[in-house]
């Protein structure tokens, strides 16, 4: 007779779970031995570590749209799933866990590798629950889907290991207590109020410097956020997670807003005089206009964020989709194209500042902008493009210039380091057709990359053959975005102990495995580098010597910035050559180009 583990495995077959991510361990030995009977529908893909296999399950929802699913041990195993638990859960991805635990006899004992699982996950989950009946498992799996598409957060189911290889009961007895639950669940159609709606379309129309902020939020409504912005004659900036929502070659797209984030974008944010954000809960009120400045409008299908970052004039509840092609209709064609053409402007400029940056070398190491920009012409069409945290990523936003039809994504909000690789490996098992590249900081790499290489090795079958798989690394020897940081917001040197890290030879590493390894040092081979890792029929690490004294400055210089890096240069034996690599002089360039830049 089937166990109960079988079951589980069965119903997550019946909500279209293709495979799931984790790493073995006795918690979950029921389990194992059912995914060996499933003979590979779902399919249990190994990691090297659990934290890795929520991150897949989180990239595989970023990647699919479907629920992604890991799985991991009792113990040990179950704590390490937290952090890329908590990254789908602050970027509100679905994603389902599932946990081991000890038998039921033991709890409570203080047995060996118990821990209150359920107080454990309770903080990262919008459901969870232990399966402590046979008859048990149906609606709690079931639960844990709807919830975890309802709210586009993380369901944590935890079983424990005597009940997974106990007789399952697809249908539990018909008694006082029993539940009998179903799989499927419906997208919901929801619209905001009409009077509220109304009221935006009025705070809209009579705005003469619209501001359009796009997240993720807006992914499905791409449509209508061109539509909008060519009525109301907006220039439209993109938060990160929403880095994919429209092509950078429209020519009204500012490109990135914030800390990284282009000169179009923050000139259009201090000089609008209407906002609309629509599926973004971007925090930083320095990249906003001042209170006061602007008017505004917001979509978000969260009652709880709406309005929470600005004040807004009209707050529109609702689906991003459904909202805009409600609003429309009562949205009138702006006839003044003044500020439209300024945003045009203000573009063009901004895309000539990042090919004059990218085009600078300092002696004889490659300058990391250049990295992206000769990769930006390269892209293959439906690329899916990832990012980890640090340096790199100011790159991978500021001078990629996506196009229809590829997708892109980053931990956006918990911002930890580590991602940038399993996102690939998922997003490449999800669509085995489509060209996938990822940027990782040498740090990162280091963090968790390498080891996530032997699971290419492992699948190497699946991986290799098709479109390419890159693992693009910036290789500086310092933990660069945090040394920068240090230097920026605290006013001191960087500190050798914390910050540097060991050369590894990351091309060759890959030769070891059997991946291709490609080590590029000179910057006149930067081109030639990416045309051969897109070239080549196998994963490949490609890795560029860059130099860490190409900083990642923010769009307008702010005052205390300024004050503390200078401090530190001052103490900073690493920043005393500076001016050989030509950064006081690039500073200078940008601020004449900045708005505010008195202020600098």
């Amino acid at each position: 007779m089937a166990q109960v583990s079988d079951f589980v495995l069965a119903r997550l077959r019946e909500w279209g779970v293709a495979r799931v991510f984790g790493y073995p361990g006795d918690g979950i030995n029921g389990l194992l031995g059912a995914f060996d009977r499933a003979t590979g529908d779902p399919e249990f893909i190994q990691v090297r570590h659990e934290e890795m296999a929520a991150f897949m399950a989180c990239g595989h929802a970023k990647f699919t749209g479907e629920v992604g699913v890991c799985a991991a041990t009792s113990g040990p195993g179950a704590v390490h799933l937290l952090n890329g638990l908590y990254d789908a859960k602050l970027d509100h991805q679905p994603v389902v866990a599932i946990v081991g635990q000890q038998k039921r006899l033991s709890l409570g004992s203080h047995y060996q590798q118990e821990i209150h699982l359920d107080r454990l996950f309770d903080d990262v989950s919008e459901y969870c629950e232990t399966v402590t009946h046979p008859g048990q498992a149906r609606h709690v799996i079931d639960r844990a889907f709807k919830t975890a598409l309802t709210t586009r957060g993380v369901a944590t189911i935890v079983i424990p290991n005597d009940i997974q290889e106990e007789d399952a009961q697809p249908s539990p007895p018909k008694a006082h207590g029993s539940v009998f639950s179903s799989v499927g669940w419906s997208r919901p159609r929801v619209l905001p109020d009409p009077d509220e709606l109304r009221r935006a379309a009025d705070v809209l129309n009579e705005g003469e410097r619209v501001a359009i902020l796009v997240g993720q939020g807006a992914a499905d409504a791409a449509g209508e956020v061109v539509g909008v912005a060519e009525l109301l004659g907006a220039g439209v900036a993109k938060a990160l997670l929403g880095r994919d929502v429209l092509p950078d070659d429209l020519p009204y797209v500012t490109g990135p807003i914030g800390l990284l984030g282009s000169t179009a974008s923050d000139k259009m944010i201090k000089e609008c005089d209407t906002l609309f954000l629509i599926g973004t809960s971007f925090p930083y009120s320095e990249w906003l206009p001042d209170e006061g400045q602007a008017r505004g409008v917001e979509i978000d299908i969260d009652g709880r964020m709406i309005g929470m970052r600005y004040p807004m004039d009209a707050h529109l509840v609702g689906d991003a989709k459904e909202t805009l092609k409600a609003l429309l209709p009562l949205l009138r064609r702006k006839e003044k194209r003044a500020w439209r053409k300024k945003v045009e402007k203000d573009v063009r400029e901004w895309l000539t500042i990042c090919d004059t940056w990218a085009g600078q070398h300092f002696g004889d190491t490659i300058n990391p902008q250049s990295v992206a920009a000769e990769l930006s012409s390269r892209l293959p069409d439906r690329a899916i493009l990832t990012a980890d945290s640090g340096s790199a990523t100011n790159w991978w936003a500021r001078h990629l210039r996506l196009r229809d039809g590829m997708d892109a994504s980053l931990s956006g909000t918990l911002a930890t380091m580590g991602p940038g690789v399993p996102y690939a490996i998922a997003a490449r098992f999800a669509h085995p057709t489509r060209p996938v590249i990822a940027f990782v900081g040498d740090g990162a790499f280091q963090m968790n990359g390498m080891n996530e290489m032997i699971t290419v090795k492992r699948y190497m079958d699946r991986l290799a053959g098709g479109p390419p798989l890159v693992f693009c690394v910036f290789n500086n020897q310092d933990l660069n975005q945090v040394t920068w940081e240090q230097r920026a917001m605290a006013g001191d040197p960087k500190y050798p102990a914390s910050q540097v890290i060991p050369d590894i030879p990351y091309g060759a590493y890959a030769e070891l495995l059997g991946l291709r390894g490609i080590r590029c040092e000179s910057p006149k081979k930067v081109g030639r580098a990416w045309d051969e890792a897109l070239a080549s029929d196998r994963p490949v690490v490609l890795e560029f010597m860059v130099d860490q004294e190409i900083a990642p400055i923010p769009p307008h210089l702010m005052v205390p910035m300024a004050k503390k890096t200078v401090k530190a240069a001052l103490h900073d034996p690493e920043l005393a050559g500076i001016a050989h690599r030509g950064i006081r002089q690039k500073v200078a360039q940008y601020a004449e180009r900045l708005p505010g830049r008195g202020h600098a």
